[in-house]
């Protein structure tokens, strides 16, 4: 299964990821119809584009009372089925992360589906910083991710680390 993927030290915070998803998911550019969302820290001088990661394990598609919630076969996209939605949010409260957010206009809630396999933020992000990869090249990259991050605040402090 592949998902999206988010080099943080890339992220240039230009919204196009949130601007290409609105525009796949309602044919225009309202950022609130995005299924990615760009999380702004001024103070620490850093963005964060979120989406959902279609855990293995999906907590959402569990406790959703209505069997709205379903893996696509093709594509591994845990998906909402927005004509089953019957807007309790429970999917909400259920997702570990926050990725799902409920659309107010049509009483329903909302997640990344993959675009059918072809997400459009990683197509229109411009500096790399979103990917689509398979799940295992993913948390390889995590691990290695954290490690580096960890060793530039201990040496940023003076410690040695090992």
């Amino acid at each position: 299964m592949r998902i999206v993927t988010v080099d943080l030290n890339s992220c240039v915070a230009c919204r196009n990821c949130e601007y290409a998803c609105a525009f796949e998911q309602s044919g225009d550019f309202d950022r609130n119809a995005s299924n990615i969302r760009v999380n702004f820290y001024p103070e620490e001088k850093a963005c964060i584009p979120w989406t959902c990661t279609h855990c293995s394990e999906a907590w959402c598609m569990e406790i959703c009372p209505a069997n709205a919630i379903t893996r696509n076969p093709e594509t591994g996209a845990v998906e909402i089925d927005s004509s089953r939605c019957a807007g309790c949010k429970m999917c909400m409260l259920a997702c570990p992360a926050g990725n799902i957010h409920f659309d107010s206009r049509e009483h329903i809630t909302r997640k990344c589906d993959l675009c059918g396999g072809d997400p459009k933020c990683v197509k229109f992000c411009p500096s790399g910083a979103l990917e689509f990869i398979e799940e295992e090249e993913a948390y390889s990259y995590k691990r290695e991710a954290f490690d580096g991050m960890l060793m530039r605040i201990l040496a940023s402090e003076g410690k040695r680390y090992g």
